[in-house]
């Protein structure tokens, strides 16, 4: 099944999900913001996206700049202020299986998801 993680209230995750609802595919809504993912959970979304953890990290956020930005951070630390901060992770996430994609262009999803 997909999987999507969203947030309601950014324009490019709406209108991934708006594609998904269309290709009239079974897939899960996951609200990232009300229940964000454990550490072995994102540690997991990061490897089926195939990148490091600080490239999912939305790091133009003010959370970011004012918290971390100049902070020296392992992967485990930057997982961690992801969760304690899901703000953070860059959306939306659509993941099948064992791979996984940033559905920021709708036209990657659509290849993605067929």
């Amino acid at each position: 099944m997909i999987q999507i993680y969203h947030n309601s209230r950014c324009g490019k995750s709406r209108n991934c999900l708006a594609l998904l609802e269309q290709s009239e595919k079974e897939f899960e809504v996951i609200n990232y913001l009300t229940n964000p993912p454990y550490y072995e959970e994102l540690s997991a979304i990061i490897k089926k996206l195939n990148m490091k953890p600080i490239e999912l990290v939305r790091q133009k956020e003010k959370i970011w700049i004012d918290n971390f930005k100049d902070q020296k951070m392992n992967n485990e630390q930057i997982i961690q202020a992801m969760i304690a901060n899901p703000i953070l992770i860059e959306r939306p996430i659509v993941i099948i299986e064992n791979k996984a994609i940033i559905g920021r262009d709708l036209e990657k999803i659509k290849s993605f998801i067929s």
